[in-house]
């Protein structure tokens, strides 16, 4: 059960009204409410962090509920903390596939989406297609290593363990995003590399704070300054100016090249 012992009170209670909102609205479906990301990993910043969440249904959500859900979310999230919530039924994740398919998804990128939908009375979005995101390979992988059950039954219960490959797919996925978003996203970028770069070398799962404090013990001396410029900005909620471009670029394809060079040697091992 969730203490709130490594968060603000503020926290807890956004956390804990947000459990029971939701399962008013989805009542006897409810299996487990599990909280994954920097808030179950200790690298939580109220200026900058998400609060990351999975709900468990025992079956598929109907279209009324993601209607209802959606509006919960809209008027919940950013108040004061954005929300990235998705909901998958039991038979989905005792049928392990990857991308694995889920019922909703709501983050701010979808805010004027599902905004759009409830004012038109449309189905644009909140309909019953089935969607799959790859992410959650990653999601449930630090969930069973890291996460933390508010509500409902264990994670070693309703959660399945998640195939390495699969993981890899999906963190790979985020590093190819990060080459290219560096200039404009530049602290998430640089620890989120790091991230990466740690699992593939060390098999660590870390938030990207973490990354930031663990890359000075596994990578050479020359980026220390850049590691450690991107950790201060995260906790500051500051950007990297225009003078700063070329060192991140840099970075960027360091860390680009070491990467690679951990996937080939890994694809030769697994051939062998």
């Amino acid at each position: 059960m969730f203490n709130g012992e490594n968060c603000s009170s503020e926290i807890k209670n956004f956390v804990l009204n947000l459990l029971n909102k939701t399962i008013e609205i989805i009542k006897g479906e409810f299996v487990g409410f599990y909280i994954h990301g920097s808030l179950a990993m200790g690298g939580f910043n109220p200026n900058n962090s998400d609060i990351d969440i999975l709900v468990v249904t025992k079956n598929s959500l109907r279209e009324n509920n993601k209607r209802v859900l959606a509006q919960l979310f809209l008027t919940y999230s950013k108040e004061p903390f954005p929300i990235e919530i998705s909901f998958l039924n039991e038979k989905q994740l005792n049928n392990w596939v990857h991308p694995c398919p889920y019922d909703f998804h709501y983050s701010e990128f979808w805010r004027e989406r599902y905004e759009d939908d409830l004012l038109r009375g449309t189905n644009l979005y909140l309909n019953s297609e089935i969607k799959c995101d790859s992410d959650l390979a990653a999601h449930i992988m630090i969930i069973n290593h890291r996460g933390i059950c508010i509500k409902g039954r264990p994670i070693d219960e309703i959660f399945p363990l998640v195939p390495r490959s699969h993981y890899v797919s999906s963190i790979v996925d985020d590093f190819q995003e990060c080459l290219v978003n560096i200039e404009q996203e530049p602290t998430y970028c640089v620890l989120n590399l790091i991230r990466v770069y740690l699992y593939l070398s060390e098999g660590i799962i870390s938030s990207k704070q973490e990354a930031g404090i663990l890359a000075k013990l596994f990578l050479p001396i020359d980026w220390h300054l850049t590691i450690q410029k991107a950790v201060n900005y995260y906790v500051k909620d500051d950007q990297q100016d225009n003078s700063e471009i070329n060192e991140l670029l840099l970075f960027r394809d360091y860390m680009n090249k070491k990467v690679q060079e951990l996937c080939n040697n890994q694809s030769v091992n697994e051939s062998k």
